[in-house]
């Protein structure tokens, strides 16, 4: 396992809520002083809450929480239970008549493990948003990453469980991690170890297929199989930035997906990841978007090594030693 935290950037709380037998639920990252914040969407299918209102150009500078969710889009209800929260706690922005929590989220799709008829809601965003803390540690089966899967080209029978990976590096006093909850269409590697980790796998063989050769062959029509993924998360920093900053930092988080995922951004994937600054240090760009990728890289390696067997999907434990950094 890689080491670190999302909430080893001061001024985050992390916290989820899940139903275990619907395998389903929502990961809340709360920031109610306000941090900077901006987001990349990537793939053809993503579905997302507040999103325009980060574009540099957009009023609002200066979001409260995040939330990532599953339930598809039926799993946006989650965002209002976390505004609710935060308008408790007085965290919002001014309107004059009252505060607005300015809260985006993205889903991911979950809908064909477990209970599709059970979706994370507004009383499952509020409870993750109630359990969130300062020291929050959680990996694995927890939060958005409860129903998440990977390597579903050939469906359920192929595709390996995931889950939620998170992880920091820390340069002199700059501080980025991250969190990823892990829902990707394609095969999975742990970049710095040099090895594939999960994704489509063959149960009777004990053997990895290949997703990218899957498709080179054209065997079937592979999309009936994987309607939807994606894969999402939060990159933190007590970097000083801008919005437009911000921005540039998820797109080059991305490179974490790139290096970690294949394949990756694809039509049936909507990868999006956001960035929160607390503006507390003075860094250069390039070095917070070299660690943001960095650090997702890892975010996604932990996501596998952490996750257990759930709903019919073999894990990374499953094949391995007792050591899951073995996975190969």
């Amino acid at each position: 396992m890689y080491e670190g935290f999302l909430t080893d950037v001061k001024g985050i709380r992390l916290g989820h809520a899940e139903d275990g037998l619907a395998l389903t639920g929502t990961s809340a990252i709360l920031c109610s002083e306000g941090f900077t914040a901006g987001v990349d969407v990537r793939g053809a299918g993503p579905g997302t809450r507040e999103t325009d209102l980060l574009r540099a150009e957009n009023l609002v500078q200066k979001v409260h929480g995040v939330f990532l969710t599953g339930g598809s889009a039926y799993g946006l209800d989650a965002g209002g239970g976390l505004m609710k929260f935060l308008e408790e706690e007085g965290a919002g922005f001014d309107v004059g008549v009252g505060i607005v929590p300015i809260v985006p989220g993205a889903v991911l799709f979950d809908l064909a493990v477990g209970d599709s008829k059970v979706r994370p809601d507004f009383n499952m965003g509020y409870e993750a948003a109630r359990k969130a803390r300062e020291d929050d540690k959680t990996q694995g089966n927890f939060g958005a990453g409860c129903g998440a899967s990977v390597g579903k080209i050939l469906g359920n029978d192929f595709a390996m469980k995931s889950g939620l990976g998170q992880s920091s590096i820390r340069v002199g006093d700059l501080v980025v991690s991250s969190i990823v909850a892990l829902n990707a269409l394609g095969d999975i590697f742990d970049y710095e170890a040099g090895k594939r980790i999960a994704g489509v796998y063959d149960r009777k063989n004990k053997i990895f297929l290949d997703t990218c050769a899957l498709y080179e062959k054209q065997l079937k029509d592979y999309n009936q199989f994987s309607p939807a993924n994606t894969t999402i998360s939060v990159v933190a920093t007590n970097a000083r930035l801008t919005k437009a900053n911000c921005n540039k930092i998820s797109q080059m988080a991305h490179d974490g997906y790139a290096r970690s995922i294949n394949p990756v951004h694809t039509m049936n994937d909507g990868d999006t990841i956001f960035t929160l600054a607390s503006g507390q240090v003075e860094a250069d760009i390039n070095l917070v978007g070299i660690l943001a990728a960095k650090t997702i890289s890892r975010s996604i390696a932990n996501a596998i090594y952490s996750a257990e067997d759930s709903g019919g999907l073999v894990s990374c434990l499953l094949y391995t030693s007792p050591s899951p950094r073995d996975c190969s």
